[in-house]
């Protein structure tokens, strides 16, 4: 099994070969559940606030994915450049569709949240928490370039926004015009589940999903 490393200034990408695997599903029928040859990529998020050496060599690797190759993303982020954020998102659905893990490990806040949401399957645990809010920023320039430009980036972003979130399920219409007025959202394991944010819960060891964990809850708080 080969395994690489590779950092940025905020981020850290890991990747290595798994080889073929073979799980025996009917015995009686002799079928097998087949997990073909692939490369396993983990990358540590930090910060969106790549200012020197840029995330050229990260998404350079990552641009070499195979069909079966997989993606995991272990998030503690406060967040940062949105545009960092959708380069992960382009990434996603151009090399890994259907493959992609998020760890939310320990939080994820703003652009950070976002790229939580991105993934298909997306792992939390007991004491993990998420916040949503809308983008911040500037422009520099003569008057009309100013205002054409916040114009023309407000309406992407905003449509960016409402695909992740909205679209998804994870806010509501209203919460999301409250959250483009100001309004920031947190929200911890619990509320995270019920949502739908995240889908898998790590609890003693064990990954069991979401509507498994709000049993949980509501058991231990009878006991």
């Amino acid at each position: 099994m080969s395994k690489k490393e590779l950092s940025s200034e905020q981020h850290t990408l890991y990747s290595e070969v798994v080889e073929e695997k073979k799980k025996l599903i009917d015995k009686s029928k002799n079928l097998y559940e087949i997990t073909p040859k692939h490369t396993k990529y983990r990358i540590f998020i930090g910060r969106f606030f790549e200012l020197k050496r840029g995330l050229h060599s990260v998404f350079n690797e990552l641009k070499n994915a195979k069909e079966h190759d997989r993606l995991e993303l272990i998030i503690d982020s406060n967040g940062g450049f949105v545009n960092e954020g959708m380069q992960f998102f382009n990434i996603i659905i151009e090399k890994f569709p259907n493959r992609t893990t998020a760890y939310l490990d320990n939080h994820g806040y703003s652009m950070g949240a976002l790229l939580f949401c991105m993934a298909n399957k997306r792992v939390i645990y007991p004491y993990s928490d998420i916040m949503f809010h809308n983008y911040s920023g500037g422009a520099i320039g003569k008057g009309g370039e100013i205002k054409s430009r916040v114009k023309h980036r407000d309406k992407l972003l905003r449509k960016f926004f409402y695909d992740i979130v909205v679209e998804q399920g994870f806010l509501t219409k209203s919460e999301f015009e409250k959250m483009l007025i100001g309004q920031d959202y947190w929200m911890d394991a619990k509320q995270m589940c019920k949502r739908g944010i995240a889908t898998h819960v790590v609890v003693d060891g064990k990954e069991i999903e979401a509507s498994e964990f709000l049993k949980l809850l509501k058991k231990r708080k009878k006991s």
